[in-house]
Parts: C-alpha cells; structure tokens; sequence
C-alpha cells in the first residue's frame, strides 16, 4: 500500500500529483462514511492543494474548525452546496479571497450535513453548472450535471483565481486513478493487491477510541419536548439535563437547567428527576461554565449521535477540541442501522448497564470496543535468494 495516497501500488496515482498554490483557503468537509472510500477524490485534492485541509465528522457547528473558517476576515467563509439562494460562482465569483467550504460524500450524505448544521447551511451560498461531463466514470451519480469534489475544485478554484487552465493540472491523479481502475475491471485476471481486504471489528475503530482513551469525555443532552402532537411542540427541544463522563477516570459531570419554555408534563419521568428539581435548575450561563471548567483542551467529546450535542450548542455551548459520533462508529462495527442507545449492544453479549447515570451505558459500550481483539501479527514475508 502506497503510504501517501492510501492505494495498492499497482494502482497508485502520486506520480500525477501536482502541487498548485492558492490564495483560496479550502476547507473540506467530509461525511464518515466517505472516509473509507477508495476511489474518493477529497484526500487526492488535500494532496495537490497546499492550503486544503480535510476534516470528517457530522457535527460541525460549534466546532473549532467551522470557527476557523469562519474566522479569518481577510478571506470570509462561502458554502460551495446548491440551493435555491446560491449564487453562479463561474458567472459571478466573490470579487476578494475566501474561504471555500466544500462538503464531501454522496448527495444524500452531503445534503444531511448541510441540514443538521445550520450554522454551516447559514454561509454564504455559491453553486455552479459544470461546463463539461465527469470524467469520473467508475463512479454513478444522480445526474449526468453532477461531478467529482476534485472536478468541482477545479472549476471553482479557476473562477476563484481568475486562471481556469492552471487548475486543469488537478485532474491528471483523477484520470490516473480513473484509467487504472477501469484497466483493472477489464482484466482477465486482476492483481490480488487490488481487492480490499476486510477489516476486523478492532481494525474499523477510530483511532481516538483506541489511542486517546483518557482523553475522551463522554456527553449526554436531556431534552425538554413536547409530543408530536402537541400544540407546544412548535417550541421545539431544549436542553434540560447535560451530563458527561471521563470513562479513564470515572469523574462525571451532571447540571440540570431550569427550563426556559414550559415543562412538558412527562419529562420529569424520563429524565429520573422530580418536576421540582428540575424547575430550580441553574442558569445556562452557570452550566456553561462549570462544564468548561470540568473539560480540558486537549478533550475529545463523544456522544450517540448529535441531538444532545445540537441542543448544547444551540444554548451556547462550546466544544473543547474535537468530537468523535460513537453511533457512526456503530454503524461501521455492525455495518447496518443502529437504533437508539438504550437498545444498542455490541456483538460479545455485553449487558447493558443501567440509566440511572446518564452515560454510563455508553462507557460500557466503549469498554466493550476496547476489548476487542486486535488481529494477529501477519507472518514476515519469506525472502529467497
């Protein structure tokens, strides 16, 4: 495997890199499940473009890389995602340099994270017509009008920086990616290094479960909701319970705020706590600063999925460093849907630990991944003379 662009080295492409310099900032965005993709061109563009950065995640508001995007006023943020509100960047490009913010993965995949981070759907829109077809061939999309994040960059970049033909030089690694691919599918007998070795369960966990355990925080967002059928439900769901566990040390973090809507009638039986305690909850601005307190830096926030986190960051709440979503990491275990986190056990007949600490549970389903076996050492390759 080629340790620079992550291909078997038959079919490795880092011979048509190219470097091209920028006074665009580029800051990828991509889904999760794009990660692992082969034949992804957003690592290729990372590769060729000095100042690109590639960040996966799902929860980006609140986050210190959409803060960084956002905060440099010499190159303001612009959101490269289509829309009824977009504007034709090929016709009409920012007159000054920006920051290009590019989502990546499916069209199902980017448009879920465009609609569950509405400080990143918030940005300036900026969408275009390609002025020619994909050459991504090995690779369907939903329509013909549809192109590569690599193709995408190009276009815009040349329009960004007023020379479209120097950003041609980003498709050579494409296109060498795209030939060998489709030589490869052609072949009678193909290479052995081209099929995808199967990863075990150990080899599928992100490295921040297996390598940073002390400094994972674990958080848990009580919500405050009305029933789909009720008139208060156009409130919508506030935070009314944050809780977080240090699962290395076992220090936990609990705060009730005192609701800011009225309380709906059921809430106190499922948060565990009378109507009274939760009526004379602290202030937003107190919990705040007791969980700033409580964190560290240097600190990675997990949680089973982003409604909790949203419903902390829409009080104002900040992250410490970087988030990992352990429902994804799940899903990349099971390889299928997983459901909420009380009924969610890993493979092992692990039981579940009670609610009665909100975050418990999700500290024995991370004990659980931790236990998993790693794979065995690969035997040394015999050498003859």
């Amino acid at each position: 495997m080629c340790p620079r662009c992550g291909r078997p080295e038959s079919v490795c492409y880092c011979a048509a890199l190219t470097t091209i310099e920028t006074r665009t900032r580029i800051v990828i965005l991509q889904h999760p499940r794009e990660r692992g993709m082969p034949i992804g061109t957003a690592h290729m563009a990372q590769l060729c473009l000095p100042n690109a950065s590639l960040h996966v995640g799902t929860a980006w508001d609140g986050s210190e890389v959409l803060a960084a995007a956002c905060g440099d006023p010499e190159r303001p943020p612009i959101l490269l995602y289509p829309g009824e509100d977009a504007t034709d960047i090929l016709a009409e490009p920012p007159p000054a340099p920006v920051t290009l913010v590019v989502v990546d993965g499916t069209w199902s995949q980017a448009k879920t994270l465009v609609r569950d981070n509405p400080g990143l759907a918030a940005l300036p829109r900026y969408a275009f017509t390609a002025p020619a077809p994909s050459n991504y061939r090995i690779r369907r999309e939903p329509s013909a009008a549809y192109v590569s994040t690599l193709e995408a960059l190009m276009h815009v970049l040349g329009a960004l920086e007023g020379d479209a033909t120097r950003f041609q030089a980003l498709m050579a690694p494409m296109n060498a990616m795209v030939d060998a691919q489709i030589e490869a599918k052609r072949s009678a007998s193909p290479p052995r290094v081209h099929l995808r070795k199967r990863l075990t369960p150990y080899e599928r966990l992100p490295r921040e479960v297996l390598e940073q355990h002390e400094d994972l925080v674990l958080v848990f967002g009580d919500a405050n909701a009305w029933p789909v059928d009720s008139p208060q439900r156009a409130l919508g769901d506030e935070l009314i319970h944050w809780v977080a566990l240090r699962p290395s040390t076992g220090e936990t973090f609990s705060e009730v705020l005192a609701p800011r809507q009225p309380l709906a009638p059921d809430i106190p039986g499922h948060v565990g706590l009378p109507a009274d305690a939760l009526q004379g909850g602290v202030a937003v601005e107190t919990m705040l600063a007791r969980f700033a307190a409580f964190t560290r830096p240097t600190d990675i926030v997990a949680s089973w999925g982003h409604h909790g986190l949203r419903m902390f960051q829409d009080v104002g709440g900040q992250l410490p460093g970087a988030y990992l979503d352990l429902r994804e990491t799940a899903r990349a275990l099971t390889e299928g849907k997983v459901g909420p986190l009380e009924r969610f056990a890993p493979a092992g007949g692990l039981e579940a630990p009670p609610l009665d600490v909100p975050g418990r549970r999700l500290a024995g389903i991370l004990a659980a991944w931790r236990r998993l076996p790693p794979p065995p050492p690969q035997p040394a390759a015999e050498v003859t003379s």
